[in-house]
């Protein structure tokens, strides 16, 4: 696994980037703007450029814009999903602007409609900003939820749902936040259950879809629908989840990054996360399809903006 964190960009594009390889990360997620405003300052062309020139030249492997918080593509009342689209296809834009990997974004919540009339809105959403820009090369990349509320996405079969009612394999795909899983019911612990996870995933999305993940412990219990980030190795998954995880060599060209919470610190929090994850790594095991083996086979802490 390419192995990173999601990092602030108040002191410039190219300072994330610094930051990251300070701390030995390899992919960058950041947002683009405050992930509390609809709409941004624009991002200077120049600036761009000096953002892409230094992922290049500083060896960052993957990137990624996180959508901020707004937005709801499900949404069933017009003026909040006419909002929503519009300020998702300024993100889109800004991402392109900057040539990132992905745009990773929470697919939204019903609020009453139901879940399918939700997942219907979210891919007619996704149709509408796809078709808005048709030489994109940036993946949009449906984040599954933790399943508090009307969320939508907890489940491996609603973020399918989305994905084939788009029918854009080369646009779309799915990150997979862990403790999302986790607080969502899903438990990949043990070998058995890890197993079982993966041969879900091949199953319901296809491991193609899978193109990134958000490693996080969750402070919460099995099945809580709490999206309470913890720290690796310090929350109820535990150092045992991830070794899966980092070990599977399936994943070996899939970025993680890290959403675990931070301190007073500055980013020591992360480098210590990295330091774990980094040495869970081992003799690869992959869980394979129907063998149910592994060895075959709101946020914990503060978000950089």
């Amino acid at each position: 696994m390419i192995l990173g964190a999601h990092l602030g960009i108040a002191k410039g594009l190219t300072q994330a980037v610094d930051d990251l390889r300070s701390i030995g990360g390899e992919a960058l997620q950041i947002f683009s703007k405050s992930p509390q405003m609809w709409a941004g300052p624009p991002i200077a062309a120049a600036a761009a450029e000096a953002f892409r020139s230094a992922v290049r030249d500083r060896g960052v492997r993957a990137t990624a814009v996180h959508h901020g918080y707004l937005a709801n593509l499900g949404s069933p009342k017009p003026d909040m999903l006419r909002r929503s689209r519009t300020a998702f296809l300024d993100e889109m834009r800004r991402a392109e602007l900057l040539k990132v990997d992905g745009l990773i974004f929470h697919p939204g919540a019903h609020l009453g409609s139901g879940v399918d009339a939700g997942l219907r809105t979210i891919a007619v959403s996704l149709t509408e900003a796809l078709d808005a820009v048709p030489e994109g090369s940036v993946r949009l990349l449906l984040e599954n939820a933790a399943g508090q509320g009307t969320t939508l996405g907890s489940t491996l079969e609603e973020l399918a749902t989305v994905l084939a009612a788009v029918d854009r394999p080369d646009r779309l795909g799915v990150t997979l936040d862990t403790c999302h899983l986790f607080a969502a019911g899903i438990d990949f612990r043990t070998d058995d259950a890890y197993g079982a996870l993966c041969d879900r995933i091949d199953r319901v999305l296809g491991r193609a879809a899978v193109r990134a993940f958000h490693l996080n412990d969750a402070k919460a219990e099995l099945g809580s629908h709490l999206d309470r980030h913890e720290n690796i190795g310090r929350g109820q998954i535990g150092s045992a989840g991830f070794a899966h995880l980092v070990r599977d060599p399936r994943w070996q060209t899939v970025p993680g990054y890290l959403e675990t919470p931070l301190s007073g610190d500055g980013y020591a929090a992360y480098a210590a996360d990295l330091a774990t994850l980094r040495g869970l790594e081992g003799p690869s095991g992959p869980a394979r399809p129907g063998s149910g083996r592994a060895r075959r086979g709101t946020r914990g802490g503060r978000t950089p903006k």
